[in-house]
């Protein structure tokens, strides 16, 4: 009986010890509400202690391609070649905004990794910048590519579409002008040296001097307009029986891009021209070449003579209904090359007609054609391709 009694005595003691050493634990400090930045659009939210509003999105897009169906060499025809290709492409946005007292200091990172049919996976980093005022470094789209299309384009373009890193420097005008000079890596817009008559073979050599592209930009409710240059050099590799000196290649170029009158009550309609003259910088004529195009020719080993392109596109975006919108897109390019084996003249056309059934999924359909007239000094026949894609894309 004594055992039980004392057994009762000590239970209220082993009941509440647990409580006692939980009441001497710290309070748990509440978790701070995450502010939104309104003042850089939708869905930036403040990073807990600092200035710093950051906006996480992304992007998911799946291919699937009918390769060329062309009546001349087209891929149907090569065993080697895949006629028919998916793709899967996964992208992440990180977006910073921070307010100083010298402006705005902002950051974007892009990055995205690919999945082909018969390819291994291939990560790339699509844009890595900073901007702080006026000054913008690092990898984006190439300051001289004004408009780079309404339809995904996605195998053939007609149009300047260059991510390249640059360092460049934007000065507001006052009245919707601006201006920009941006020194851009030369490499990614280079089309190759080639060669004929005692020399078959020829190439750049390293990179000396990076691209200068200058633009003026206007922008206003009726739309944008920009007018744009560049100076490019032509700077092949002296070796293998080569004796070409330099040569400074440039390009003029301008666009204006219009948004007309609201047509069938479902949105406005999107009118853009846009051409260039491009000498030893074919580059910039369109980045959707036929693999024929090259800078320029070293004749005989010593006689550099550079290629020169007059260049012409635009599109059409006509929303149809609230969801459905229509995209027309076309251009012709002329090649006056170093030499007539080099001449041709292609032309791009692309019809897409894309549904937007809920915000952020868009589903498209897309049919290309390109025409391609050799000179008849190439000894090429003349080609047809035509290409067609289906894409399912969601944005977050």
């Amino acid at each position: 009986m004594r055992k039980i009694l004392l057994s009762l005595a000590l239970c209220p003691v082993l009941v509440t010890t647990p409580a006692s050493a939980a009441d001497l634990a710290p309070e748990a400090t509440p978790i701070e509400n995450v502010q939104l930045c309104d003042a850089y659009g939708d869905r930036f939210y403040k990073l807990p202690g600092s200035d710093t509003c950051l906006r996480v999105g992304g992007r998911l897009r799946t291919d699937y391609r009918i390769r060329n169906f062309g009546n001349r060499n087209s891929d149907w025809g090569t065993r080697s070649r895949n006629n028919i290709e998916l793709r899967a492409r996964g992208y992440l946005y990180l977006d910073s905004r921070t307010q100083t007292e010298f402006g705005l200091l902002r950051t974007f990172t892009s990055f995205f990794s690919t999945v082909n049919t018969g390819q291994p996976t291939t990560s790339t980093v699509e844009f890595a910048y900073i901007q702080f005022g006026g000054l913008t470094a690092g990898r984006i789209q190439s300051l001289f590519d004004f408009w780079t299309g309404f339809a995904p384009n996605a195998q053939l373009e007609t149009y300047s579409d260059r991510k390249t890193d640059v360092l460049a420097y934007t000065q507001s005008l006052g009245n919707g002008f601006s201006a920009t000079l941006s020194l851009e890596d030369a490499r990614g817009r280079r089309q190759g040296i080639a060669a004929t008559g005692t020399v078959t073979s020829a190439s750049y050599a390293g990179l000396r001097f990076p691209d200068l592209v200058g633009t003026i930009n206007l922008k206003r409710d009726w739309g944008s307009a920009q007018i744009m240059g560049v100076l490019h050099d032509v700077y092949p590799e002296n070796s293998g029986g080569i004796g070409a000196d330099s040569q400074l290649g440039w390009v003029i170029g301008a666009g204006i891009n219009l948004q007309a009158g609201q047509l069938l009550n479902a949105g406005k309609t999107r009118v853009v021209l846009q051409g260039s003259y491009t000498d030893g910088a074919s580059g910039y004529g369109t980045t959707g070449w036929y693999s024929r195009i090259t800078d320029a020719v070293i004749v005989d080993g010593s006689d550099l003579k550079t290629t020169r392109t007059w260049n012409i596109f635009g599109g059409i975006r006509q929303p149809l209904t609230k969801t459905v919108t229509l995209n027309l897109e076309a251009g012709y390019h002329d090649v006056d090359g170093g030499t007539a084996a080099y001449d041709f003249t292609q032309f791009d056309l692309t019809p897409n007609l894309a549904w937007e059934p809920v915000s952020g999924l868009y589903v498209g359909a897309e049919f290309q054609y390109r025409e391609l007239d050799f000179g008849a000094a190439s000894g090429l026949q003349d080609r047809n391709e035509m290409v067609g894609t289906f894409r399912l894309q969601r944005n977050f």
